[in-house]
């Protein structure tokens, strides 16, 4: 598995799995219970991963839909 996404902003994790899993590509969200240790702040990142697979095609995902990842 590789991080393709990582961000604060739950739309954005919504948006780019829908956009995957339109091109059939399986996305695994990481971290989305931190909030229950954070206190529902939505300060810590959720992690958007996907198999090694299907990275480069993810990368070219996001980069069509003109979406930023680290």
């Amino acid at each position: 598995m590789k991080e393709l996404l990582r961000t604060t902003d739950p739309l954005l994790i919504t948006r780019v799995a829908d956009l995957l899993a339109a091109e059939g590509i399986a996305a695994f969200l990481l971290d989305q219970h931190m909030s229950v240790l954070e206190g529902s702040l939505g300060i810590l990142p959720r992690r958007l991963m996907v198999a090694d697979r299907d990275l480069f095609m993810a990368r070219a995902i996001l980069r069509d839909n003109r979406i930023h990842h680290e």
